[in-house]
């Protein structure tokens, strides 16, 4: 089975979605049926990409694609470009790692698409407006075309049925992130002058949904309270975003200019490094559609304090602990951070589900049927998609 997976974008640091696609492609190399996969991505990501994927394998190639750095000349890429190539390498299956155009016409092959989570409709402010109205656009034309949707996560595939019922019990199947252990931790700490001080660790892109700030005013409130060493730090891993401004406004604020870590960049080993040696990882999301912070963490049996969010209930299980986003967020953060802060690190997580020859086989048995069926699925109308996603997200 000759498979393309597309990831061409124009960030030039590893996110989940790059991440995803690097780790796709690792664990479908395990497949014996593969003969080829091609990951194609943007000119600007090939460094990063081909850093993460394991290039030992002949199967594998990586491919540049050429195109605009905005929004606009990507999505006409994916439309129009896309299927030419696809054609070229003769695919089988062609897999979007993430919700773009589909143009299903010109394809001579089953497309997947991947979907991390519903952020269009339920959080628009990630985007702010009218953006956020171009990004709804684009995801129902995608939902649309695609011939199966992959959800991340059991959480995402309830979303998608709460607003798409019909597309979700057509198409959609969960097949969970590929999360394995990793490259071996750098050596080297990433995080500048360290000389062992104790630090927390915030893994999230500078978005609404993240709730970074909240994370701020818990981490300002322990020191003032001498819950942790006055000399530690918050080490924040992430892509910048709209979010940005705010954040540092935030640490302004709060007196934590020389407290607060920004680390962006950083390849694999070096954030194995960080779950390895942080104290606990913090994650006060809203809402999510995953959490692979949460996933990697327990793989190095990191402390864990996060959301009281179904996204997180579903990947820690009895792992983590919990925070219920009421009322006062902040004080119930900062009393869960100090549990955790008593408790052993070393616990036990339950992380099978995520392993590579599992999800690889998801994917090949998805793709098989694909190929052996009818990949010709009835698509629906743009009202099926786009009036449902509307009437439920009003």
């Amino acid at each position: 089975m000759n498979i393309v997976i597309a990831v061409a974008g124009s960030s030039t640091h590893l996110s989940g979605v790059t991440r995803h696609a690097a780790n796709l492609a690792r664990c479908l190399l395990t497949r014996a049926g593969v003969t080829s996969i091609h990951v194609v991505a943007g000119a600007v990501q090939c460094d990063l990409m081909d850093s993460a994927l394991p290039r030992q394998d002949a199967r594998l190639t990586l491919h540049k694609a050429e195109m605009g750095g905005d929004a606009i000349s990507r999505n006409l890429w994916y439309y129009h470009r896309l299927p030419n190539i696809a054609r070229r390498l003769k695919a089988d299956i062609l897999h979007f790692s993430y919700p773009a155009p589909v143009n299903r016409n010109a394809l001579d092959c089953p497309a997947v698409v991947t979907l991390h989570d519903l952020y269009p409709y339920d959080i628009p402010s990630n985007f702010g407006f009218p953006k956020v109205l171009f990004n709804r656009a684009i995801l129902q034309q995608c939902l649309r075309a695609a011939d199966k949707i992959a959800c991340v996560s059991e959480t995402t595939l309830r979303r998608l049925s709460f607003y798409a019922p019909r597309v979700a019990a057509r198409r959609a199947v969960t097949i969970y992130n590929c999360v394995d252990p990793g490259p071996p931790s750098s050596t080297v700490s990433p995080i500048p002058a360290w000389n062992g001080q104790p630090f927390l660790l915030c893994v999230a892109q500078h978005r609404r949904n993240k709730n970074i700030v909240v994370a701020l005013r818990v981490f300002q409130r322990l020191l003032l309270a001498n819950e942790i060493s006055p000399t530690a730090s918050l080490v924040l891993i992430g892509i910048e975003g709209p979010e940005t401004e705010n954040i540092h406004q935030a640490i302004s604020e709060l007196g934590l200019e020389q407290r607060v870590v920004f680390l962006r960049g950083i390849g694999d080993a070096e954030l194995q490094w960080c779950y390895k040696h942080c104290e606990l990882l913090l994650a006060p999301s809203l809402i999510e559609g995953f959490g692979l912070p949460i996933v990697e963490a327990m793989f190095h049996h990191c402390r864990v304090v996060c959301s009281d969010i179904p996204a997180f209930r579903e990947v820690g299980g009895s792992y983590c602990h919990y925070v219920p986003l009421s009322s006062s967020p902040e004080d119930a953060f900062v009393r869960a951070t100090r549990e955790a802060l008593t408790t052993l690190r070393f616990r036990t997580p339950t992380v099978d589900r995520y392993a590579s020859d599992r999800i690889a086989k998801a994917y090949f048995q998805l793709y098989t049927e694909l190929r052996h069926g009818s990949t010709a699925i009835e698509e629906e109308s743009a009202c099926d998609v786009g009036c449902t996603l509307e009437r439920s997200g009003s």
